[in-house]
């Protein structure tokens, strides 16, 4: 047969299928890259494309199903958060690398400010994208709800509670965190303090709960004077660090919950004219660029960013597609050791 369907205008996705001796959602899901058909099918409806000539309409397609073909990275963080800290970019990696082979578009939004939350509020109500990723989301944020009752797709990387009722994706803050603690201790450092990250953010709260496991796991008591509350930022890091040796100069080493917040530490630690390690020991959380540029290379627990923007991409597209998909993904952390500790 010629490039024309038996409708004698362009071959119909209805065409494709019959020709290739399956349902219209399995012809309709081989053309739009899904991985979830065998190989035999793949070829069977990918040989009526070419004999029939099909080409798909996109924008018939997205109208029909009243698709936009984009979706919304949404960071509720201001601006210079999201340029200062390197998970954001990684995430960012991660989302663009499982969009690649689609036609779909990435739209990045930061919302760090009520107003932002606004005019965000705004675009999404209008359906201008067919779901939304939303990262670092703070307990209380009223954007989850909103989505919800926008009828969104969404998918949230960091679970806001133990209960988190939206599709998620997390690594395993506390183990992670454990294992981090435990390094130290195995290294013979005897006062170990912590940095905390922002304690509404339910990662932060897994990562102190890893910080006290651990310790009571080798029954050392937990000493309050050693926990400090961060940010997630440089000074926080070195605000929280400054507290620390206030509270406890005899302390011999330091867990800080990310990266960033570890290089402000490591920053106050040598102004204070402590070493690193053979003073203090240092230990960061993340993995992330900054690990490896800091003077000593920091000992860092390294989170699968990149894949975990990938799952979240990939959990987003099978619910816009109306597939149940898993409801949430918890991976695996490392410990990678370096210089610091």
């Amino acid at each position: 047969m010629n490039g024309h369907g038996r409708s004698g205008g362009r071959p119909t996705l209805e065409e494709v299928a019959a020709r290739a001796g399956v349902g219209r959602g399995t012809a309709s899901r081989v053309i739009n890259g899904s991985s979830k058909v065998s190989e035999h099918t793949r070829v069977a409806v990918e040989a009526a494309v070419a004999e029939l000539g099909y080409v798909p309409n996109r924008a018939a397609r997205a109208l029909a199903a009243n698709r936009t073909d984009a979706i919304a990275l949404v960071i509720p963080e201001p601006e210079a958060r999201f340029f200062a800290e390197p998970y954001f970019s990684e995430v960012v990696r991660g989302v663009g690398a499982e969009l690649a082979d689609t036609e779909v578009q990435l739209v990045l939004t930061l919302a760090g400010s009520d107003r932002e939350r606004r005019r965000l509020a705004q675009y999404l109500s209008g359906h201008r994208v067919d779901g939304v990723l939303l990262v670092s989301v703070h307990a209380g944020d009223p954007l989850p709800e909103l989505l919800a009752e926008l009828g969104i797709p969404t998918v949230i990387s960091g679970r806001r509670s133990a209960g988190e009722t939206l599709p998620c994706v997390d690594s395993d803050n506390l183990a992670g965190a454990a294992e981090a603690v435990r390094h130290l201790l195995d290294r013979g450092r005897r006062t170990i303090a912590t940095i905390t990250g922002p304690l509404d953010v339910y990662g932060a709260q897994c990562r102190l709960d890893g910080y006290r496991q651990a310790l009571a796991a080798a029954g050392r008591p937990v000493d309050e004077r050693l926990i400090a509350v961060g940010d997630f930022t440089e000074e926080g890091g070195r605000r929280s660090m400054r507290e620390l040796l206030e509270r406890h100069p005899g302390l011999d080493a330091v867990f800080a919950a990310s990266d960033v917040m570890a290089a402000g530490a490591g920053r106050e630690l040598r102004a204070a004219g402590r070493r690193i390690p053979q003073d203090v020991a240092l230990v960061g959380f993340d993995d992330s660029v900054v690990a490896r540029h800091m003077d000593p290379p920091l000992t860092s627990v390294r989170q699968p960013i990149e894949e975990m923007g990938r799952t979240m991409t990939r959990m987003l597209l099978g619910r816009i597609a109306g597939e149940a998909g898993e409801a949430a993904a918890v991976l695996p952390n490392r410990l990678v050791v370096r210089e610091s500790s």
